[in-house]
């Protein structure tokens, strides 16, 4: 009896502008994305580092892969650095740290022109030989048609020792004469994704009253129908057999 609700209310969708639109892959734009950790010594000194090159992408069934270079990593002090690749991430035999996730791709798509919304995705982070579970909590937000911008709204926290690097913190620790280099590192994050031909469907624009005044109304018309108007249209819609 109410098989003609979503019939006409899908139809009445297409007209108005606002159908769901169909998944889109999304390759990340590393000028405009960031990201950085905090490194905490001697019990209190936060210091900012970041890597200058990360690539990524999102394919059309939402999943999530974003590859950081470790020999990228800029602390501001070459001979940090140079210590950081070779004592700390021994980037001669692990080249690079792969973060995997799994966004829901209809969420994304419909996502619309100067939309936000809160995402929380499960992850796998693989570092110096490790793969350990994450939990992003994120924002993306639909900049433009083409434009997808996520960005972490909590630090993630990682833990060196779940790594393997404890070894490499501590002889840094000792290199630096410092007390203490803590191993829980927060992580922090904005990634920008672009997309050549946006998802078919995609509105560039966010829907105008009138076109949501539109939906309104067909839906009305739809709950106000008798059951058996209702089962009338629905015949036309139905496949024939």
């Amino acid at each position: 009896m109410n098989r003609l609700i979503p019939i006409l209310l899908s139809t009445s969708l297409v007209g108005a502008g606002l159908a769901p639109a169909v998944a889109a892959e999304w390759t990340l734009d590393p000028a405009r994305s960031h990201l950085s950790y905090v490194s905490i010594k001697s019990g209190h000194i936060g210091e900012i580092n970041h890597f200058t090159e990360i690539a990524g992408r999102i394919d059309d069934d939402g999943q999530v892969v974003v590859d950081t270079a470790l020999d990228s990593v800029e602390t501001l002090i070459p001979i940090r650095n140079e210590r950081m690749r070779e004592i700390l991430f021994k980037t001669t035999n692990y080249s690079d740290a792969t973060l995997s996730a799994k966004l829901n791709p209809a969420e994304i798509a419909a996502l619309q022109p100067g939309e936000i919304v809160e995402v929380v995705a499960e992850s796998t982070l693989s570092l110096h030989g490790e793969r350990q579970p994450l939990v992003l909590k994120m924002q993306a937000a639909k900049l433009d048609a083409h434009t997808l911008m996520v960005a972490s709204i909590e630090p993630v926290i990682l833990d060196a020792a779940n790594f393997g690097l404890s070894e490499g913190v501590e002889t840094l620790r000792e290199i630096a004469g410092l007390d203490s280099i803590s191993r829980a590192v927060p992580v922090t994050f904005v990634m920008t994704f672009e997309s050549e031909h946006p998802a078919p469907g995609a509105s560039a624009e966010m829907p105008t009253a009138k076109t949501l005044d539109r939906y309104l109304t067909y839906r009305e018309i739809v709950e106000a129908m008798s059951s058996e108007q209702k089962e009338a249209i629905a015949a036309l819609f139905s496949p024939r057999r």
